[in-house]
């Protein structure tokens, strides 16, 4: 079995998309997560997600992991995927166990896997920019494996409302060693952070899989067994009631820099959406002629269009006039 057959996609749809409720609520009230919207008609961030790992794998070792309480909107958006493929988990608790249940589910199928995690609330304008990273970081020369590799995008600008990742940078290398990371800075301290290299953090990584459930059994080894435990036995449901909220970035990676390394990614568009800002600002930068040409799959007639609620709210032509 080559190494290819071994890489995995994780794309993560379970979070609520609280940040952007002021675009993704219908006029009923209902908030609808993100990831389950589309930029301007055409398919959800999901299912962009989804294309963004067909990138890396065969569509067999495609896995989402997705909340409960959104299956009335993931359910025709997913149906290709394999139904084992589709990881539910009873309710959020964070990220950190967002991404812990996925990993260990993966881990009992193959215990070889190497994981590509890739969030289902962004966009990217040059796709395939992105994805020669991805398939570099997954398949890094064998003299030259990294463990656990973290997508860090080259800065277009500097946003105080995104995290960063400071590298140390050695001239001989691709992949560099992570110094720390800083969770929204100051716009002063953001600039002074893109002058000494730092990169944005985008929470795609690439990872061998035992190498990262071994960060989780550092810092909550309970956990990871209660969680092992109740994959086993089908008990989830009862765990959750008892799990904490846990940050991945926070209450896994900070502190465990030695074990990580980042590879830098030049400049594809990427964003977050994670304001109505930057909604506007990937939507000016949405060439003219594609706009509108992909349409949503079938079974997705809920979606909503973040083009259209902002333009409806005001605050496309408010943001896009303002830079």
């Amino acid at each position: 079995m080559g190494d290819s057959d071994n890489i995995w996609a994780l794309v993560l749809a379970a979070g609520d998309g609280r940040r952007l409720q002021g675009l993704t609520t219908t006029r009923s009230g209902l908030a609808i997560p993100k990831q389950f919207c589309s930029l301007e008609r055409g398919p959800s961030l999901l299912r962009e997600a989804i294309a963004r790992a067909t990138a890396i794998t065969a569509p067999a070792r495609i896995c989402a992991i997705v909340a409960a309480q959104h299956r009335r909107w993931w359910r025709g958006q997913l149906a290709d995927l394999e139904a084992d493929n589709v990881i539910v988990q009873p309710q959020n608790r964070g990220t950190a166990i967002g991404l812990l249940l996925p990993l260990l589910t993966i881990l009992r199928r193959d215990p070889a896997a190497r994981i590509v995690v890739l969030p289902s609330d962004h966009h990217v304008r040059d796709e395939a920019r992105l994805a020669h990273a991805l398939r570099y970081a997954a398949t890094p020369p064998a003299s030259d494996r990294p463990q656990i590799v973290l997508l860090g995008l080259q800065p277009a600008l500097a946003d105080p409302q995104l995290g960063y990742i400071v590298p140390r940078r050695a001239a001989s290398q691709t992949h560099h060693a992570v110094d720390r990371f800083v969770e929204k800075p100051d716009p002063i301290r953001a600039q002074r952070l893109l002058d000494q290299g730092a990169l944005w953090n985008t929470f795609i990584m690439a990872a061998d899989a035992q190498a990262l459930l071994e960060l989780f059994e550092h810092r909550f080894p309970a956990i990871v067994a209660s969680m092992r435990d109740a994959i086993g036995r089908g008990s989830l449901a009862e765990l959750y009631e008892t799990l904490p909220d846990l940050d991945f970035s926070r209450a896994i990676l900070q502190g465990q820099e030695r074990h990580l390394r980042v590879l830098p990614v030049p400049d594809c568009g990427w964003s977050d959406l994670g304001t109505p800002e930057r909604v506007a600002a990937a939507l000016d930068g949405l060439p003219r002629s594609t706009r509108n040409v992909a349409r949503a799959p079938a079974g997705s007639d809920v979606l909503l269009s973040l083009a259209t609620q902002a333009a409806a709210m005001g605050r496309y032509q408010v943001a896009a006039a303002g830079g």
